[in-house]
């Protein structure tokens, strides 16, 4: 079975992970792939600006996942990202982010949902190419990290998704893990094809 390493072992990400047959592993270097969960947002002095928007730093926490993503990579094991995630893949990857961005956050406590599209070969065999995705974020992508590509979108034209061009790398803006198992809903996807999809692939 493969193990999979969370940055933060929490519990909707470790349920999701079991609904699709796979475990966590307890120390990175054990681990066949890397899951980089959802959280507060990044130091912008990691990408080179000054903070104009980013709350809830942990830079501890960034150090320790930007080093993860760099040693996964630097062994092509497969990273997935998950909001946050996505966010720390394309800054360790030398790309910038916008420190706020309005009508993604969440609403009264609950995650908005928002249609997107894709021209991602993955998604549209899950998801077709277009579908509904939740959403729960104030940032999202500025600048593209080295060999990052942007392969979904919502209508605004903000980043949903991206893929690496060479290695097993992808990363999704939205919270699959909060629309898989007991979070299913029926307006949205279901999130844990596309876990299930991604970690068996690799």
């Amino acid at each position: 079975m493969k193990t999979i390493y969370l940055s933060q072992p929490l519990p909707n990400y470790l349920a999701a992970l079991a609904l699709i047959g796979l475990s966590a592993a307890d120390t990175p270097e054990t681990a066949d792939a890397l899951l980089l969960t959802g959280g507060g947002d990044i130091h912008p002095r990691f990408y080179g600006k000054k903070t104009a928007g980013a709350t809830d730093i942990d830079e501890a926490r960034d150090l320790r996942e930007l080093a993860l993503t760099r040693a996964f990579a630097a062994r092509s094991a497969p990273i997935f990202g998950i909001c946050r995630g996505l966010q720390v893949i394309n800054v360790a990857l030398g790309g910038t982010l916008r420190q706020h961005i309005d009508g993604h956050g969440q609403v009264d406590g609950a995650d908005r949902l928002h249609e997107t599209r894709t021209d991602d070969a993955l998604l549209r065999s899950l998801y077709g190419t277009h579908f509904t995705v939740n959403s729960a974020h104030h940032q999202s992508v500025d600048r593209l990290g080295a060999d990052l590509h942007a392969v979904q979108w919502a209508d605004d034209g903000t980043v949903e998704a991206l893929r690496h061009a060479t290695l097993p790398i992808f990363a999704v803006q939205w919270h699959p893990e909060r629309l898989c198992g007991a979070f299913k809903r029926d307006d949205a996807v279901d999130g844990g094809l596309l876990l299930k999809a991604f970690f068996s692939a690799c």
